[in-house]
């Protein structure tokens, strides 16, 4: 066998075993909950969850002009710490109205009340795009005893996409059903997940319409809980300037704040939680005031 021959077939053999790298993915890390008390879900180069010691977040006595969703979200969040029956929840609506910040911030009020007499609730934020690899997301939580809230932000589908149908049998469907320690949390700026015109694509061009649509807005039936979110009034918008402004200890006269508030609201064309944060980044900034 020349020596030509063995460089070949060394060569072969080396493309043999990056075809299969690339076929067989890499296994999990092994996976420790006690590191922290919230973890970012990642794929890459192997399944793994990175530990979160701070967490982007306010305080929940800071979310204003949303009561009733606040009210919603804490029990179900306090009932599933407790080990009691909850619901998967759907954040739907206006756009910067506090859904994301709601659901860590509840998180974060739970552990915060929990006391010694049970293990903290994890929190762990999973990507819209990783979303395919939930069931091995799932499968790592089963083998724990800690509670999860899985989270992922801003979740929607577009045309094409058929993730979603591996999203349904992870809520609540699969042969293995949603594990009894995991409960799931998303927010989306749509009620059904989809693109109205998906739906209205699907209706206009399947044999049967009516079933058609159902499979597209079945996905939203596996959240329990439905929480809409609309847009501020006035007043609560300036309710949550003042809010923050106490909260940092802001001085400013108030009728200049007033007038500085809307007037900001105003150039961006909208009132929402996240507006209201965004000017007390400015003013604060104005002030000279640091935000911890």
């Amino acid at each position: 066998m020349t020596a030509k021959t063995l460089a070949e077939i060394a060569a072969i053999l080396k493309e043999i075993h990056a075809s299969i790298e690339r076929a067989v993915p890499p296994l999990p890390a092994d996976t420790n909950l006690q590191e922290a008390d919230a973890f970012v879900w990642h794929t890459d180069p192997a399944p793994h969850l990175q530990p979160v010691l701070k967490v982007n977040r306010v305080d929940l006595s800071l979310l204003k002009a949303v009561d009733r969703n606040r009210d919603m979200i804490l029990e179900n969040t306090q009932r599933f710490a407790a080990g009691l029956p909850a619901n998967n929840a759907l954040l739907w609506g206006a756009r910067g109205m506090g859904k994301s910040s709601l659901v860590k911030a509840c998180h974060a009020a739970v552990n915060a009340t929990s006391g010694a007499k049970r293990s903290p609730l994890k929190l762990i934020e999973i990507a819209r795009e990783d979303i395919d690899s939930l069931p091995i997301l799932m499968n790592i939580l089963r083998a724990h005893e800690e509670r999860c809230i899985l989270f992922c932000d801003d979740l929607s589908f577009d045309p094409g996409e058929t993730s979603y149908k591996s999203l349904k049998a992870v809520l609540d469907g699969g042969i293995e059903g949603r594990p009894e320690n995991v409960v799931f949390y998303a927010t989306s700026n749509r009620r059904h997940l989809m693109p109205r015109d998906m739906i209205e694509n699907e209706r206009s061009t399947s044999i049967n319409p009516s079933e058609a649509v159902q499979e597209k807005v079945s996905l939203s039936d596996r959240f329990g809980l439905w929480i809409g979110f609309h847009n501020c009034s006035q007043d609560d918008y300036l309710s949550m300037v003042d809010g923050y402004v106490a909260e940092y200890g802001i001085e400013v006269d108030p009728a200049v704040l007033r007038a500085s508030a809307l007037e900001w609201s105003t150039t961006r064309g909208s009132r929402s939680g996240r507006v209201a944060w965004q000017f007390i980044q400015d003013l604060a900034g104005a002030k000279g005031v640091v935000i911890k």
